[in-house]
């Protein structure tokens, strides 16, 4: 039997129990949302044909900058449930002792906001709404001023 890149496939494959994600740290959920959020551009820039990896990486970094993570937020904000809303706040508002390289402290913690939210759906099995939202926040920044 096949295995997804799934949560639950990860943790049946590697045995690791079940754990109330209700309880996660916001920067726990940040830390593997990032990571979700790496894979998913990262696939979606490969797919759009394969480039030097010196191109991909600048095409990647476009996408992974604190500026651009917040203003994705920023126009994903009302497409929220209430639940993804409270998840998203919390790790906004979380105390991270990292200094953001390169951005705002205000990018900085909505991106991280916005990582704690992927790294959430994609905890809770709802990797559909990931792809949603954030083709959705994408779209809609396509073309503005200084994204991308």
């Amino acid at each position: 039997m096949e295995k997804d890149l799934r949560a639950k496939d990860i943790a049946a494959a590697f045995e690791t129990g079940e754990a109330d994600i209700r309880n996660y740290s916001p920067l726990g959920l940040a830390f593997v949302g990032d990571a979700v959020y790496s894979l998913i551009v990262r696939t979606m820039v490969m797919e759009k044909g394969n480039t030097p990896v010196d191109r991909l990486h600048r095409k990647v970094s476009s996408y992974a900058r604190a500026s651009y993570q917040s203003a994705l937020a920023a126009e994903i904000a009302e497409k929220l449930s209430e639940e993804e809303a409270e998840v998203y706040r919390r790790g906004r508002n979380a105390k991270s002792h990292a200094a953001p390289k390169n951005a705002t402290t205000g990018d900085y913690h909505r991106s991280t906001g916005l990582e704690a939210l992927i790294g959430y759906l994609y905890l809770s099995g709802k990797e559909e709404r990931i792809f949603e939202l954030m083709k959705n926040g994408m779209e809609a920044l396509e073309g503005k001023d200084g994204l991308q």
